[in-house]
C-alpha cells in the first residue's frame, strides 16, 4: 500500500479508503475463498451455554466453601 501511497501522491487514510472500495466492489474479478477444514471430534453446541454456567455455578460454590 505504500507504494501505492507514494506513486499517487496520496494519504494513508485514502490509499486505505481506495483499497478497501475497490476489494468491495470486486474490480479485480475473483473472489476471495477461505478453505474448510473438518475438525474432528464433533460436539453439539447446543448446550454449550449450560454446560459452561453450570461449571461456572460449581466453581462460585467452591470458592465461597473455601472462604468460610
Amino acid at each position: 500500500m505504500r507504494s501505492r501511497m507514494k506513486a499517487r501522491h496520496v494519504s494513508f487514510k485514502q490509499a486505505l479508503n481506495d483499497v478497501i472500495r475497490e476489494g468491495a466492489s470486486g474490480s479485480e474479478g475473483h473472489s476471495f475463498v477461505t478453505p474448510s477444514r473438518a475438525m474432528g471430534l464433533k460436539i453439539d453446541m447446543t448446550k454449550a451455554n449450560l454446560i459452561a454456567a453450570m461449571l461456572e455455578d460449581e466453581e462460585l460454590i467452591r470458592k465461597m466453601a473455601a472462604d468460610s
